[in-house]
């Protein structure tokens, strides 16, 4: 794939859209704007906070909207109740003048659905290994559970969108409703080890100074690689993970 057809795009909450929102500024959300330039077919992943802003954003760039990835159901990255606040997300998101479906891991449905609101009807569940199609741009899931049941990454062009199951320093927290810290092991280990040095990590938060790395440097300094053995990481990290 050339890069000139290529639409990919990092955005993040409370800079570069949601820019009033005090919860945006604090969680340092991204946003990804994935599309193929020639056909104008995009799709957002883990769309919340200003939900009509990024529609904006993708028309101005003369792309519009045809679908939805989420990375998993936690309310900072597809909207609804958090601490009190009130996120917008995909709920919002359908309410607009737009005709996309929801893509979620099918172990994530329920969740997405208590969490948001949205029916069974506005989801498309897969299963790892499927490939979606924006354009002529292939996208492709991997089931990563661990941080929640249905969490996802998505491969696309060299690039690695890990939303919560993997930071450039740190991973997602298994403490949480749903959480399993050996499913992370697996998923950082078995799945994700097999996505190449090379591949540029994408996060789901700003949790350090680069927005983004190739995959073999986060591997030789992120800590949540040091253990070499599951039971080795369940020493480091008890079943509370970081």
């Amino acid at each position: 794939m050339t890069d000139d057809r290529l639409y990919f795009r990092q955005l993040l909450a409370g800079r570069d859209f949601a820019t009033a929102d005090p919860l945006a500024r604090q969680m340092v959300n991204f946003v990804y704007l994935i599309g193929d330039r020639e056909t104008g077919e995009a799709v957002a992943i883990d769309p919340a906070y200003g939900v009509r802003e990024l529609v904006d954003v993708l028309g101005a760039d003369d792309m519009r909207l045809t679908g939805v990835l989420a990375t998993h159901y936690h309310p900072d990255h597809v909207g609804g109740e958090m601490m009190g606040w009130a996120i917008e997300g995909v709920r919002e998101l359908l309410e607009l003048d737009v005709d996309v479906k929801i893509h979620v891991q099918a172990e994530e449905a329920w969740g997405m659905q208590r969490v948001t609101g949205i029916g069974a009807g506005d989801l498309v569940e897969h299963a790892s290994g499927d490939v979606l199609d924006i354009g002529a741009i292939p996208i492709t899931l991997l089931h990563t559970p661990g941080h929640t049941p249905g969490s996802q990454c998505f491969l696309v062009d060299g690039r690695l969108v890990a939303g919560d199951t993997l930071f450039l320093d740190g991973c997602g927290r298994t403490d949480l409703p749903g959480g399993d810290p050996e499913q992370l092991y697996d998923s950082l280990t078995d799945v994700l080890g097999t996505v190449g040095d090379d591949t540029v990590l994408y996060p789901g938060h700003l949790y350090s100074p680069e927005p983004f790395a190739p995959l073999g440097a986060v591997r030789a300094r992120n800590y949540v690689f040091r253990p070499k053995t599951k039971e080795q990481w369940l020493q480091m990290f008890g079943h509370t993970g970081f």
